[in-house]
């Protein structure tokens, strides 16, 4: 009996120790998602990157940008607004995004379904996917360019939760090395 403890008390400290290095240099004590799960980040990565392929970089960052604000990531919204200004973004636009349905001069109609579909799967809890959305981006994009603008819209979301979750300060940027 006093071997099973023993056994118990070191796979407790090893698992303590694990989770201590898995928290570092995280804000408020939380994993670093990256290296607690590296096998689902990476998975993430590249199904994030199948999603954008082929996509307007603008569109890309578009979507992002309105997902991030209506999940309140700031994380995420820091990081992408930087990431369409570097592209050469146009400052106007990017303050519209939040309010594009009464600044519908500064997009184009392909970006407003697409803000209008990113919209409803980010608050897909509230009604769902409503029809005319959905048609209206199916039709300005092909089957195969919906499907990656779904799938940017699902990871974008899936990324918000992460930096939500793991408390993520805005203005660090991961990508970059330090």
């Amino acid at each position: 009996m006093v071997m099973t403890n023993n056994t118990n008390a070191t796979q407790t400290a090893t698992a303590a120790t694990t989770a201590s290095e898995a928290h570092a240099h995280t804000p408020l004590g939380r994993i670093n998602f990256a290296k607690a799960a590296p096998k689902a980040f990476k998975a993430l990565i590249g199904f994030d990157a199948a999603a954008r392929d082929g996509l307007d970089p603008a569109l890309v960052e578009l979507i992002q940008i309105r997902a991030s604000l209506l999940n309140g990531c700031a994380y995420c919204l820091h990081m992408h607004t930087s990431d369409a200004r570097k592209a050469g973004e146009d400052e106007a636009r990017l303050h519209m995004i939040g309010v594009w349905r009464e600044a519908r001069n500064f997009f184009t109609a392909k970006e407003q379904a697409a803000l209008a579909l990113t919209e409803a799967v980010t608050l897909v809890s509230r009604g769902g996917v409503p029809d005319d959305v959905y048609a209206e981006a199916a039709r300005h994009f092909d089957e195969s360019e919906l499907a990656r603008v779904l799938a940017l819209i699902f990871t974008i979301n899936t990324w918000n939760r992460i930096a939500l979750s793991t408390a993520k300060v805005a203005g660090e940027d991961e990508r970059v090395a330090h």
